[in-house]
């Protein structure tokens, strides 16, 4: 069941479906509470989490007396926290349940293997990025 929703993602569209049983093996299914906190800002990326139902806000706050600011809203078959993995700097926002939320969380580790294994996935990884990147700076 997961690997059909991993086939659902952008950045592991392109795989096989041997691929894509080796990259759920390397999952750890995960729950989340509305309200809780998937991670915060500040904390060390442990891994990446793929959104399976659910959906999940993406706030930050510039310095601690500033009010929060919502970067945006994710939902199932979206990636949350792989910048963390790929320049080992801190979470740089907060994810929140918004309401009861299931992810797979693929650590670190296994993150780094595929990218170097897969060279298909680094390029949606940049794809996404970019356009990340290109929206930020429309605002």
């Amino acid at each position: 069941m997961n690997e059909d929703a991993l086939a659902r993602v952008d950045l592991f569209s392109g795989l096989s479906k041997k691929e894509l049983q080796f990259l759920t093996n390397s999952c750890q299914e995960r729950t989340y509470t509305a309200g809780s906190t998937l991670f915060a800002q500040g904390d060390a990326g442990v891994g990446l989490y793929i959104v399976i139902s659910g959906k999940v806000r993406i706030i930050h706050k510039s310095n601690p007396e500033a009010d929060e600011e919502e970067l945006r809203v994710l939902g199932p078959g979206e990636v949350i926290g792989e910048m963390a993995l790929l320049d080992d700097l801190p979470r740089s926002a907060s994810a929140i349940a918004i309401d009861d939320v299931k992810v797979l969380l693929l650590p670190v580790w296994e993150f780094r293997t595929i990218l170097r294994n897969h060279p298909d996935i680094t390029l949606n990884l940049l794809s996404v990025l970019s356009r990340r990147l290109r929206k930020v700076e429309a605002e």
